[in-house]
């Protein structure tokens, strides 16, 4: 590696450039997208991980790339497809726009990815971060990533308590090693998942410790944001037939759980009469959910195993005494 330079943060110290790529390099973890790094594995990769831990990430972008190993292949599926395969990863409406992208792919780029930040951009599902993930990772244009791992480096190597999105950009943007755009970016996020964690910090093997003003406070910075959460309390009444299948519905193409089945779900349920199993508590990013669940008799149910469901779903099923092949996590 030659020498890339250094990077002033504003202090007396800078921040060591080459130092973090070797480390990288040194240190990467091995992730089938970085084995594999073709572009259309990378984007799996990147709308997975927006709202997936990394264990299980890897887990559905395995799946998903098995079946789908091209836009064309995913283009030419159902969105049902998409949806079952995608069970369990939560945020089901990313699975639902991935699929639509794929079909825009095909259409207007002839089933090969567009490569430029801003064509990226347009695509379904795709924002500022993932689009600069794609273009610097897979086509190595010189474009700055920002994701929460970025944001925390930075306030700690400048000691910003609650740096804005626009100066966090303004900061990657100057740092960014244009010759290795996608291995800086990969460097960068890296060094926030392995080493500048959110708690507990190990910054003793920090390769770019001695640019870092924050260190001495690091388990500060950034200060945390305060979420308020809704709570929902939603009443469900599950039918089961004579031979164990639950009676599920559809649901519409938008709204929560769009496009997922599920058993009756609704705010307000007649349930007299009617066993009561339980509450479940469900948590979102955003909101608690509070399910009720009473059950019932139909006439005829169908096999869960066969259609796309919700965690909550599952849960509600397994409530339930419905046998389902996967088990719920």
């Amino acid at each position: 590696m030659s020498d890339l330079g250094t990077y002033s943060s504003g202090g007396d110290e800078q921040l060591n450039q080459d130092a973090l790529l070797n480390w990288f390099h040194q240190n990467q973890r091995s992730l089938p997208w970085r084995i594999n790094p073709s572009p259309w594995s990378i984007l799996l990769s990147e709308i997975l991980l927006q709202q997936t831990q990394m264990e299980r990430g890897i887990e559905y972008h395995k799946r998903l790339y098995e079946r789908f190993p091209t836009p064309s292949s995913m283009a030419k599926s159902k969105v049902d497809e998409v949806l079952f395969l995608w069970q369990g990863a939560g945020y089901y409406s990313r699975a639902r726009r991935l699929h639509a992208l794929s079909q825009i792919v095909v259409a207007q780029f002839d089933g090969v990815l567009p490569s430029t930040y801003e064509e990226l951009l347009a695509l379904p599902g795709i924002g500022p971060y993932t689009a600069a993930a794609v273009a610097s990772m897979a086509f190595s244009h010189p474009v700055a990533c920002v994701d929460g791992n970025v944001r925390r480096v930075m306030a700690r190597q400048t000691d910003n308590e609650d740096p804005s999105v626009k100066v966090v950009q303004e900061y990657a943007d100057e740092i960014l090693v244009r010759e290795h755009p996608g291995d800086w970016n990969q460097a960068m996020m890296e060094l926030g998942a392995l080493v500048c964690r959110p708690r507990n910090p190990t910054c003793n093997v920090c390769p770019v410790r001695e640019s870092c003003q924050g260190t001495l406070r690091a388990n500060e910075l950034p200060r945390p944001k305060k979420q308020k959460k809704t709570m929902v309390e939603l009443q469900c009444i599950l039918k089961v037939d004579d031979e164990g299948q639950p009676e599920l519905i559809q649901r519409p193409d938008s709204g929560l759980f769009a496009g997922l089945w599920g058993p009756q779900m609704e705010e307000e349920i007649d349930s007299e009469g009617l066993e009561y199993l339980g509450c479940i508590k469900h948590i979102l990013s955003h909101r608690t959910m509070n399910v009720h669940v009473w059950k019932d008799a139909c006439k005829q149910g169908i096999d869960p195993n066969t259609v796309a469901l919700s965690t909550l779903d599952r849960r509600i099923l397994t409530l339930g005494g419905v046998f389902l092949n996967v088990p719920t996590e």
